[in-house]
């Protein structure tokens, strides 16, 4: 997995760090999945601006996957990403 970070909305607050898969990267769209690396609750939906490894940074929106979290306490969970902007 990659190491990013997630933004709140604007891009300019830091929330928290992530380890992604990024799943597509193509000029219809782009989509992946993420978890944190601490806990931390995330509000669903749209706003964030995801960092990428590279440094590419991107407007997206995020869904809880509730099929998929972690072992642990406290329990981390998976993310769906998708961009709705180009990713620079």
């Amino acid at each position: 997995m990659n190491i990013g970070k997630l933004y709140g909305p604007g891009g300019e607050n830091f929330v928290v760090g992530i380890e992604y898969k990024f799943y597509d990267d193509s000029p219809s769209g782009w989509w992946g999945e993420f978890v944190t690396n601490e806990y931390r609750r995330l509000k669903e939906g749209d706003g964030y601006v995801i960092e990428l490894e590279d440094g590419r940074k991107g407007r997206c929106s995020i869904r809880k996957r509730v099929n998929r979290a972690t072992t642990g306490i406290p329990t981390l969970y998976y993310y769906y990403f998708m961009g709705n902007s180009l990713l620079k």
